[in-house]
């Protein structure tokens, strides 16, 4: 198991970005070993990104523990707000 960070490095969006940065530098200041996934490698990471969130048209970033999915930065940015971050990544 372990965390990992569906992303992508091929993006327009400055809002995905930012939401991708936020996540990997509250993860690498908090010493949580985490797994980047880059969806724009091909299609199927990407279906398996959505089938595994249960989302068809899920976007990164998307966090799951091992195949457990975890949420969205939307869903990440409120458990840092709630300092339930460790239970959100189900590593607590």
């Amino acid at each position: 198991m372990g965390v990992k960070l569906y992303y992508t490095t091929v993006t327009a969006s400055r809002e995905v970005k930012s939401q991708q940065s936020e996540i990997i530098r509250f993860l690498e200041g908090k010493n949580i070993p985490f797994e980047l996934i880059d969806i724009s490698v091909g299609g199927a990471v990407r279906e398996e990104m959505r089938e595994k969130a249960g989302k068809p048209s899920a976007a990164p970033p998307q966090i799951f523990n091992g195949d457990e999915y975890c949420g969205d930065h939307s869903m990440f940015s409120d458990a840092v707000e709630a300092n339930a971050v460790e239970q959100f990544l189900k590593i607590a």
